[in-house]
């Protein structure tokens, strides 16, 4: 298997996978993959940077963009289950502020579900103001929603992150910075040391190199909504910055290897534990499987129907609603990130993957299934795991 580590867990159906990948246009690609606690795939193909020729190995650190949401959203739920907030409960209550200009009634499940009304960002919002959490979140508290909350899906790309992150800083006891917070509560408990939401300098090195063009999912005649909500930096425009890397944004800014992040989704995948400790409670990672009201509704920041929960995590289902690479079982919690990486766990099975890669694709108007280069590796998994 060209560029394969000789040291990767890498069944025979998940090599041809890979190169199957390769084969549709990937450059560099991690995948991990536990069955309960066991790690059955730990693997990875291609150039980290095909400039200098440097390989993808395990220690290689990718952009995860959205599949950030995911940790966002754990830790919405983690303060839940500690009784520090209830999702049906206004923002305003745990943050006065955000109330102003009529958002009062915007609820952290609106929020969750992207129907909150408020997918833009404060006008200009350029990458400096994005590395200053103090700068975005007043300038979030300052806009005017664009829609009542809860009656239409407008994907909050980017803002959702800050709004949501900091009612957790709010409602934490120790006030800490929200990246903190998750290394704290979630990413050093379940043993994802090497995620980060604000990259140290000292990992510089082994960040691999962004391929390709991505401007967002949608493109024509959506191009305006896709536009206040993302902003003007594209994402390799966030990734290339370093004052970007080094802060928290936390609906699109982690940075992480596969292996790393697949001890999260692992986490997920048990029932909110892992290596006897309980982060979540299976109940309501269960209940975070019900699909939102009118759940195939057209979303114009996306361009598309996502297939989303009541909980905030995307969900498994039929493609093209739903990703491709985590199949169409019923109570799969998943998020998707921009340009094609993706985490999933699957609560019947206990399967959970984490995919990191460095080729950015827009998937829109979807492809054929069969030629989506992230299909294969999810069925050579299930095939693994079976």
């Amino acid at each position: 298997m060209a560029n394969a580590s000789r040291h990767a867990l890498c069944p025979p159906p998940v090599a041809r996978a890979l190169e199957r990948a390769v084969e549709l246009g990937e450059i560099g690609i991690q995948v991990a993959a536990y069955q309960g606690e066991e790690l059955i795939v730990d693997a990875w193909i291609g150039d980290a940077d095909p400039a200098s020729g440097r390989p993808v190995d395990r220690d290689t650190l990718f952009p995860i963009f959205s599949t950030t949401k995911a940790f966002t959203v754990a830790a919405v739920h983690l303060q839940a289950e500690r009784g520090l907030l209830d999702l049906n409960a206004p923002v305003a209550e745990y943050w006065p502020a955000y109330g102003s200009h009529g958002k009062g009634d915007i609820r952290i499940s609106d929020l969750l579900q992207h129907r909150s009304g408020v997918p833009h960002l404060p006008a200009g919002a350029d990458a400096e103001q994005m590395a200053d959490w103090e700068r975005m979140t007043s300038g979030l508290a300052a806009l005017r929603p664009q829609y009542p909350p809860g009656v239409k899906s407008t994907y909050q790309a980017r803002s959702m992150g800050w709004i949501l992150g900091e009612v957790v800083r709010r409602t934490d006891g120790l006030r800490r910075d929200f990246g903190r917070f998750v290394a704290d509560e979630l990413f050093g408990p379940v043993g994802a040391g090497s995620t980060w939401l604000g990259l140290p300098q000292s990992e510089e090195p082994r960040l691999a190199a962004l391929i390709g063009e991505y401007d967002g999912p949608t493109s024509g005649a959506a191009a305006p909504a896709r536009a206040s909500a993302y902003g003007t930096l594209t994402a390799p425009d966030l990734y290339s910055r370093r004052a970007l890397r080094a802060a928290c944004l936390p609906a699109s800014g982690a940075i992480t290897t596969a292996g790393s992040a697949a001890r999260f989704w692992a986490m997920l995948a048990n029932g909110g534990e892992l290596s006897g400790l309980r982060v979540l409670s299976r109940r309501r990672l269960w209940e975070c499987t019900a699909r939102r009201a009118n759940p195939f509704e057209f979303d114009e920041v996306l361009g598309m129907s996502p297939l989303i929960g009541i909980g905030g995590f995307w969900l498994g289902g039929p493609y093209p609603n739903a990703e491709a690479a985590p199949g169409d079982r019923p109570r799969v919690l998943c998020q998707p990130g921009a340009g094609g990486s993706i985490g999933w766990a699957d609560l019947d099975t206990k399967l959970s993957v984490m995919i990191c890669h460095n080729r950015l694709f827009a998937n829109y108007p979807p492809r054929p299934i069969d030629e989506h280069p992230h299909t294969a590796i999810g069925n050579a998994i299930r095939a693994v795991a079976a």
